[in-house]
Order: C-alpha cells, then sequence, then structure tokens
C-alpha cells in the first residue's frame, strides 16, 4: 500500500509499520513550556522545533516520520517566573531515552531529536547515548533548529540587534520565527530589549549569544533568569520582523532535509572488544 503520511499520531500501526520498512527517519521535536518575555506565550519552544519538524515533513514525506513533540523540558533557573513548567533532568533524560526506546523497539534505525530550549542541549547528548548504548544498531543524535546551518549562517547576516546579546531568549530570532509561524499571539508592542546585565557578552568566553560572535563559546554559565533579566528576555525582540522570520524558517527546514540525507546513510559501525575475557 501505498503511504504518503509523516504525521506518526495520525497514522495506523500497519502504516508505521511501513514507515519502518521504508528505513524512514524519526524526528521528534524536543522543547519547553516557559516564559518568554511579555510579548511571546510560553509555549513558544514548542511551536518553532514542531515547525520546523512539520515543514520539513510535509518536503519529504516519504523520508521522514514527524513524532508528536515533547513538551517539557529542563529549566530551574526560570522558575522565579510565571509560565514555567520545568521537570527534572534525571526525570527529562529518562523519558526523553523511554521514547527513543520505544522508537527503535519498533525499527526505526535512525532517531533525530530536534531541540527547541538551549537548556535541553547537553541533556539531550546524554540520552541519545543512551539510546545507542542500548541499541547499538540504531543511530540517534539531536540538534537545535538554530544550529542548522543554512538558518544559523542566514540569522546571522540578517540580524540587526547587538553581537553578542542580542539573540538569546525570546529574542530578535525567536520573535521572528513566531511572527512567521503565528503573528496574531505575538504582542510586539509588549516587546522590549532585555540585554546583559551580567556582562557575560563583555567575555570572549561566556555563551552569550546562540549566534556568537565567530570565536566560540566554550563555557556555559546559567544562573537564575531573575538576577539577569528583568523581563524574562535576554536579546532583543524590538527588531524582529515576520519577513527575517519566514526567511529563516525556510533556510532550517531545507538545511534540516540536507541533514536528514546525510543521516540516513550514515553507517553503523560494529562494536570490537579488546579485552582479554574469556
Amino acid at each position: 500500500m501505498e503511504n504518503n503520511k509523516y504525521l506518526f499520531g495520525k497514522m495506523t500501526w500497519p502504516e508505521i509499520r511501513e514507515a519502518v520498512n521504508e528505513e524512514r527517519i524519526a524526528v521528534v521535536p524536543v522543547a519547553m513550556i516557559e516564559e518568554h518575555g511579555h510579548h511571546l506565550p510560553v509555549d513558544t519552544d514548542v511551536v518553532l522545533a514542531n515547525e520546523v519538524a512539520l515543514r520539513t515533513g510535509s518536503k519529504i514525506p516519504n523520508e521522514v516520520v514527524i513524532i508528536p513533540p515533547i513538551n517539557h523540558g529542563y529549566a530551574p533557573h526560570q522558575m522565579d517566573f510565571p509560565g514555567v513548567i520545568s521537570i527534572s533532568y534525571d526525570t527529562f533524560i529518562s523519558y526523553v531515552v523511554d521514547v527513543c526506546n520505544s522508537l527503535a523497539y519498533q525499527g526505526f534505525k535512525r532517531i533525530l531529536l530536534l531541540n527547541g530550549h538551549g537548556s535541553n542541549v547537553s541533556l539531550l547528548q546524554v540520552a541519545t547515548k543512551q539510546t545507542m548504548l542500548k541499541y547499538p544498531d540504531v543511530l540517534c543524535t539531536s540538534i537545535s533548529h538554530w544550529d542548522i546551518e543554512p538558518a544559523h549562517k542566514l540569522m546571522s547576516e540578517l540580524r540587526e540587534s547587538e553581537n553578542p546579546g542580542g539573540i538569546n531568549h525570546a529574542c530578535e530570532m525567536e520573535t521572528s520565527l513566531y511572527l512567521a509561524i503565528d503573528e496574531k499571539n505575538v504582542q510586539m508592542d509588549k516587546a522590549v530589549k532585555d540585554i546583559d546585565k551580567f556582562k557575560m557578552a563583555k567575555s570572549k568566553y561566556f555563551w552569550l549569544d546562540l549566534m556568537g560572535k565567530g570565536e566560540g563559546k566554550p563555557v556555559v554559565m546559567i544562573p537564575y533568569w531573575s538576577a539577569i533579566s528583568e523581563t524574562g528576555v535576554l536579546g532583543d525582540p524590538t527588531v524582529a520582523t515576520k519577513e527575517k522570520g519566514e526567511k529563516v524558517l525556510n533556510a532550517a527546514v531545507e538545511g534540516l532535509i540536507e541533514f536528514i540525507r546525510i543521516f540516513k546513510e550514515q553507517e553503523v559501525l560494529g562494536r570490537v572488544n579488546h579485552h582479554n575475557h574469556s
């Protein structure tokens, strides 16, 4: 039977089995419900990651299956603001691993976690590793939508906010993307610039801007958000536009398609036991 469906939640189990047999890649959006200033909804991270996944699926429906998003992530540092639903790091890792293991058990050999929340990054690296330790014939990896190369490059070129500091959280990038996806739920009249009370941007070593300055960002330090932001924003959403968002979304989709095709061709290498155990 012909199976052009790509939304996991809308498929029957025979259709999912067929997708497995077609060696499609399972794409799992992973994000967070948390405050995003006075102008963006608390579902921002989920909406952005899921939209990139959905648009990608619509373009290459026979190459992927888009799994319903994991909505809740890790952000205890945000708890001074209303609207944050943070789960513990161990619960988060276990939850993601369980989702990946479920997909691996069904036969998916390539699992991609598409991240939309900064503090999930290191935990997703642990989760992907745990998945591959349990299923050595499966490749599982993660990428944040802002790190997809064409989108990252284009946003760096389009930005009007100061660098570093203007693109971090509820910022020029996230606001532009949300405007492109669901403009009616962005309150631009309440958007304010709120940058770097902690002065991290003054050092080339500290992570602050998602686009970076070119010399890298080797040191990550995340204090309580209320100590470094008055509004919940870290960046400058006032220069965000729908046009920027649509361009960056398109670039993210094209870049993700490119990565998915590279990922599909990645060889699974077998283990070698170098011990002398008899």
